[in-house]
């Protein structure tokens, strides 16, 4: 039997890289739908579009060829973005348009048809909630704003980008503020969600407690 893995949190929790790390595990197929936010800001700001003109940037979905690899490669209208995904600007054009309905109605429906067979290990912001209400394994994923501030510095600094404590601390702070506040799909614990505070773990002790869970669903 194929399962479904719904794996919520505030930016900065680690769920792509537990996601990533189960895939390896079990043979599921990542889907992360954040990307799939980031993309659509990425492009649409490319166009110059505001990130609250919520019809224009409906059109402009229903108009892109949005991919998602295997490998997390996003690729839209063929092009491969992913390299510009990860900067505080699309961050927050991904929160800023992920509050718009029209937005979220449109990649929902897309999410849910990709894993209607089983097989997917899905992360975001309402994946338990709205996404995938009926995944067999469902986990909300947090830490503390300071320490995924400090993960995101210390990504900033390895990847030789800008790299400033204080503001990505606020950013942050900015960030999970909108997610959890949101009039459409607000960040939130679904009541049969295991919650996972990793603000003291490793990652390999994150990944081993997701995969226990997993585990004990496949049996």
């Amino acid at each position: 039997m194929k399962i479904n893995v719904a794996i919520d949190g505030p930016s900065g929790a680690g769920k792509s890289t537990v996601a990533k790390e189960l895939c390896k595990r079990f043979g599921f197929v990542h889907l992360d739908t954040g990307s799939m936010y980031r993309a659509v800001a990425y492009t649409g700001l490319k166009k110059g579009l505001k990130m609250d003109e919520e019809d224009k940037i409906e059109e402009m979905i229903q108009n892109m060829d949005l991919k998602i690899l295997s490998d997390g490669t996003v690729l839209v209208n063929g092009e491969n973005i992913t390299p510009y995904l990860r900067t505080d600007e699309i961050s927050m054009g991904a929160s800023d348009v992920s509050k718009l309905l029209k937005v979220r109605k449109a990649l929902v429906q897309m999410q849910q048809k990709i894993a209607e067979g089983g097989g997917y290990i899905m992360d975001g912001r309402d994946i338990c909630s709205v996404v995938l209400p009926d995944a067999e394994v469902k986990v909300f994923l947090t830490a503390s704003s300071e320490e995924r501030a400090q993960r995101r510095f210390l990504e900033n600094v390895q990847r030789g980008m800008e790299a400033d404590y204080p503001t990505i601390l606020e950013d942050i702070k900015k960030r999970d503020y909108q997610d959890s506040h949101r009039a459409n799909s607000p960040l939130m614990k679904t009541d049969d969600a295991v919650e996972i505070d990793s603000t003291n773990m490793t990652m390999d002790e994150v990944i081993d407690a997701v995969s226990d869970l997993v585990t004990k669903a496949s049996l």
